[in-house]
């Protein structure tokens, strides 16, 4: 299922925000190793950036994906397709999981982030990345909610002994394209003059919001061709989240004693 919600490696209108993305696959590819497991995997571009990092690579989707041919013939890369939560592993399975741009459409967050405490062994790592809600610039209705730094942080203290919330940041040839994206978003929420895009169900928005959303990135590409194929990966930088990043990058640790929240 391709929509302007999964972003593609292919798709030249997605490749700021499929930078965006890679910045969390390179950070977590120097922090893992053991039995990794992914949760959403998508179409599988990070999973030859962190598979070689990994003595076992299980990646999960709640699509069926055909993983490119670079993680595919890797021996020690293995797909299953699910749905989440429950996770389909057993209790202390994997050294790290990592999730990137999930959480935010579970319904059941708490759930989520207690299976993946119980997945991991004593002592593994979550690396986990989810949109800064102050940085949206309208509602996403495939999203069941998005988080602020705090109650990310606060979420996965429930579970977690050690968390450190992390934000991805932008350059200003980035935040270029952000004011650009925005002003053009406000071309079409003006129209929305008694705010239904927060008073209708979700479900309801979800399909005009993807054919909007798709419009709206062909049509920077087409204004801004170069702004949008000259940002890299390089252009966006992690350090402490505050009010102003893009994404969250949440680094979680499952103590070494059993913790019974």
């Amino acid at each position: 299922m391709q929509t302007a919600e999964r972003i593609s490696s292919q798709d030249v209108s997605d490749h700021v925000i499929y930078q965006r993305h890679l910045v969390a696959y390179h950070a977590a590819a120097g922090l893992i190793g053991g039995a990794v497991l992914e949760i959403g995997c998508g179409e599988g571009y990070g999973i030859g950036i962190l598979a070689p990092h990994a003595t076992q690579y299980q990646a999960l989707d709640k699509y069926r994906t055909h993983l490119p041919p670079a993680a595919a013939n890797l021996p020690h890369v293995a797909f299953k397709q699910a749905d989440v939560p429950p996770l389909p592993f057993n209790d202390n399975s994997f050294d790290a999981v990592v999730s990137f741009q999930v959480i935010e459409h579970i319904e059941n967050d708490n759930e989520f982030v207690g299976e993946i405490y119980r997945v991991l062994k004593p002592g593994g790592l979550l690396i986990l990345s989810t949109p800064n809600i102050t940085m949206s610039l309208t509602r996403n209705p495939w999203h069941v909610r998005e988080y602020t730094p705090q109650q990310l942080h606060d979420l996965l203290c429930r579970r977690f002994e050690q968390v450190d919330i992390q934000g991805v940041f932008g350059n200003d040839r980035v935040m270029e394209y952000y004011e650009k994206n925005k002003a053009s978003v406000q071309r079409f929420t003006r129209f929305d003059i008694f705010n239904l895009q927060y008073r209708l169900p979700r479900q309801l928005l979800q399909i005009p919001y993807d054919l909007l959303n798709r419009l709206n990135r062909r049509l920077l590409l087409k204004g801004n061709q170069q702004l949008v194929t000259n940002i890299e990966q390089t252009d966006y930088h992690l350090a402490p989240a505050n009010q102003t990043c893009f994404d969250l990058f949440a680094i979680a640790r499952k103590g070494t004693a059993q913790h019974i929240p």
